[in-house]
């Protein structure tokens, strides 16, 4: 194995830690990027707060942390091996366990396997029809990593999987989806693709070489303008679900400080260097916990 095939997060810090057979494991679910588990939990912490269940149900807010773990494990390796060629094509993930050799198909296929069982036993932890509404996101998620070949717009299709957990969450405490979770949900969708084109940013000139689609170029040098029309569209559609749940204007202060941080991200976004956009990517696991905390209020109020 080559010293080039092996990024610096699996020498140091808690993967270096790791015996050394378990670390292209823990790169395969990206352990050492926890961006992802943050953007697919808070959806689910959403639905739970928004729907009055912060207090009573309040476990669930563990649960749902773990089977976030799990499931964008779970996700990252599926999406590698598919993708396992192209990112041998494409600089920032040639060196990922699958597409450098360290990992091969039996290996990710079991790990899969494993952290598939640890979503289940979240799922026994939910209420049937929440639990029903999970199981029905898995085939969206398996077709996920083919959209970047067949559409200029994956990044629609990733909003449409990673705010899942926005229906789940409300319908584990409530037991249906009214109204207000479909708005969450599609807030949360338009949120996803404009952090995800952000997120494209970084590749545009390598998806180009190699024929990945992406929002990011489709959107060329209107990029930021993009990004800063998705993120209204998810700012009103949120606004809706909260005067949904209370209509009041008291209730859409709430969205204050979320769309104070979106606008900076909008605002100081260069999408041409990468180091730039990655920042404001990563910055959306605040955008979230900013969003949390204005559906506990609301939800919680009265």
């Amino acid at each position: 194995m080559t010293s080039d095939t092996v990024p610096d997060s699996e020498r140091s810090g808690l993967f270096g830690a790791l015996p050394a057979g378990l670390r292209p494991y823990a790169a395969l679910m990206r352990l050492d990027r926890p961006i992802g588990i943050w953007l697919l939990f808070w959806p689910c912490a959403w639905g739970l707060a928004l729907a009055g269940g912060a207090g009573a149900r309040w476990p669930l807010f563990g649960w749902f942390l773990l089977g976030a773990v799990a499931m964008r494990g779970a996700g990252c390796a599926w999406n590698d091996w598919v993708d396992r060629e192209i990112d041998r094509s494409v600089a920032r993930t040639r060196s990922r366990p699958m597409a450098s050799g360290r990992v091969g198909a039996r290996g990710a296929f079991g790990l899969i396997g494993a952290l598939c069982l640890v979503g289940l036993a979240v799922l026994l932890q939910l209420r049937p029809f929440a639990a029903a509404a999970a199981i029905a996101s898995l085939l969206p998620v398996a077709a996920y990593p083919y959209m970047k070949r067949i559409t200029w717009w994956p990044q629609a299709w990733l909003g449409l999987v990673f705010s899942w957990g926005a229906l789940v969450g409300w319908a584990a405490h409530m037991g249906e989806l009214p109204r207000a979770a479909w708005l969450l949900y599609a807030g949360s969708v338009a949120w996803v693709v404009g952090y995800d084109t952000i997120y494209a940013c970084q590749d545009v000139e390598d998806d180009a070489l190699v024929g990945v689609r992406s929002s990011a170029r489709r959107l060329g040098p209107y990029a930021r303008a993009g990004v800063a029309w998705f993120y209204l569209l998810a700012l009103a559609l949120w606004a809706a679900a909260l005067w949904t749940v209370r209509p009041s204007r008291l209730a859409l202060l709430a969205l204050l400080p979320v769309a104070a941080h979106l606008a900076w991200q909008v605002l100081t976004l260069r999408p041409k260097e990468g180091a730039n956009a990655l920042e404001r990517f990563r910055s959306n696991r605040d955008a979230g916990a900013l969003l949390f905390l204005g559906c506990l209020a609301v939800g919680s109020a009265g």
